[in-house]
């Protein structure tokens, strides 16, 4: 499939208020006026970027899950973000790519914020995964891992797109808006970023800086500042011309990364 529509929403959530940060995400959501393949939503979008795990935390069965399931089948598509689920006694900030179907396939977060006390509370992942939608390879990915490129290398063309969501404050935004076209070059492919706006319950603002750039560099997406639900498509055709044209994948340094799982 050439093309692929993306839906974005940086959003403004409710500081650990699950109900009202769904029922208002439904709300917004329903402004969407065009068949998407793909809704995408921020880190821990139904609670905010807390680290009050035990308060927020749901099993994989909880109402946020379901709640992605009837969005994913009201609006025919895939919708992914990440949330705090408890699985073992431990707490994972767990990225969801939830299908009409009700499969689902899951990324726990990597790189755990240690500023914030998040390798305390939250158990790391262990795995990279990579999942096909329309014959796109997508790699997710949550906020902090944009510092590590070596976890995010694109190891023999792996994946087409490099997917992060995020809390990602505004007083360390100019480095956001540097890795992800950085991201996008070295690797050659499509990085999206979604952010969220707002300050949350510790004072801590969000600028959001939404964005999807091009594998050449080039900016496809970019919105600042406020809540933003956007729709924009890309194209394999773009994907394919800066590979052919700059063959710089081929040179990359040969190593083997622990921890690579392909899942569809």
């Amino acid at each position: 499939m050439d093309a692929l529509k993306i839906t974005t929403f940086q959003a403004y959530l409710f500081w650990e208020n699950i109900d009202k940060n769904l029922s208002n995400l439904a709300l917004k959501l329903s402004a969407i006026r065009e068949k998407t393949d793909l809704i995408v939503l921020p880190e821990m979008f139904n609670t905010g970027f807390t680290m009050n795990a035990e308060q927020c935390a749901e099993k994989a069965d909880g109402k946020t899950m379901h709640w992605m399931l009837e969005m994913a089948q009201q609006y025919d598509c895939v919708v992914a973000g990440s949330l705090i689920i408890e699985e073992a006694g431990n707490y994972y900030n767990r990225f969801v790519w939830m299908t009409k179907d009700g499969n689902y396939i899951t990324y726990d977060k990597r790189h755990l914020f240690g500023m914030a006390g998040e390798d305390k509370v939250f158990t790391a992942g262990t795995q990279r995964v990579i999942v096909d939608l329309k014959g796109w390879k997508i790699c997710p990915m949550v906020c902090y891992d944009l510092r590590f490129p070596v976890w995010t290398r694109n190891l023999n063309g792996a994946y087409d797109i490099l997917l992060y969501i995020a809390s990602w404050p505004d007083k360390r935004s100019s480095h956001w808006r540097s890795l992800i076209p950085a991201r996008a070059i070295e690797n050659q492919a499509f990085v999206i970023g979604v952010n969220r706006v707002g300050h949350d319950g510790n004072e801590i603002y969000y600028s959001g800086g939404s964005m999807c750039i091009s594998p050449a560099g080039d900016v496809v997406y970019y919105k600042p500042e406020y809540e933003d639900l956007y729709t924009f498509t890309i194209y394999r055709r773009d994907l394919d011309d800066t590979r052919r044209d700059l063959p710089f994948l081929k040179d990359m340094d040969d190593f083997s990364l622990m921890g690579i799982s392909r899942k569809s």
